[in-house]
């Protein structure tokens, strides 16, 4: 299995990702927006995608949205092909279009919305947090790409304060400081524990 950034190469799975989405969809009952062929070459033509094949067939996808000045990213559209499901794909797939997000964007905020408990999940693993929706990117062409969801009346209704959706949030400010507070903590750890074996040793020797 190969999971690699999609280029223009890619165009010919444009159909069958478009379609792996719809069927998804159907098959779960849950609120996933549409992507049509054209709108998935559009993504494999810039760089902003990721692709999995084994050998020459289609496993699966996921992309990369940007918003708000590039101050917000979307991983979007993660989808794997019923053949090679229950195999931890989503998972490789999600950490990769996260790892180029971060080498591409390093410091826009990475945000998601999904239904899924697996995706929430592996959001989570990756340092995503839950959040309200007033959180994410104002962008009114990212909300408009929730049209086709069968949910989007819920999100009108509520004036775009919620959904079925749980928004998630990766802030790399945030986790900046998280690791910089952990390794001062760390730091002042190692000073408290040599200071107790000294205190201990001299103890010792008396």
């Amino acid at each position: 299995m190969k999971i690699t950034v999609a280029n223009e190469s890619h165009f010919k799975y444009a159909q069958i990702i478009s379609d792996t989405i719809s069927d998804s969809a159907k098959i779960r009952g849950t609120g996933i927006a549409q992507r049509t062929p054209e709108y998935i070459i559009k993504r494999l033509q810039n760089g902003n995608a990721v692709i999995a094949l084994e050998g020459e067939q289609f496993a699966g996808f996921c992309y990369i949205e940007v918003w708000g000045n590039k101050n917000f990213v979307a991983n979007s559209g993660l989808i794997v092909h019923p053949d090679f499901r229950n195999q931890g794909l989503a998972k490789k797939i999600k950490k990769a279009i996260f790892d180029l997000s971060r080498e591409k964007f390093p410091e826009a905020k990475i945000f998601g919305i999904t239904t899924g408990l697996a995706v929430m999940k592996m959001n989570y693993e990756l340092g995503y947090k839950p959040v309200t929706f007033s959180e994410l990117t104002d962008d009114p062409d990212f909300w408009k790409g929730c049209q086709t969801c069968k949910n989007f009346d819920i999100l009108t209704r509520t004036e775009q304060k919620m959904c079925l959706c749980t928004g998630m949030l990766y802030d790399p400010q945030i986790k900046k400081k998280t690791e910089q507070e952990d390794k001062l903590n760390s730091k002042a750890f190692q000073r408290l524990k040599r200071i107790k074996e000294n205190l201990f040793l001299k103890k010792k020797n008396k």
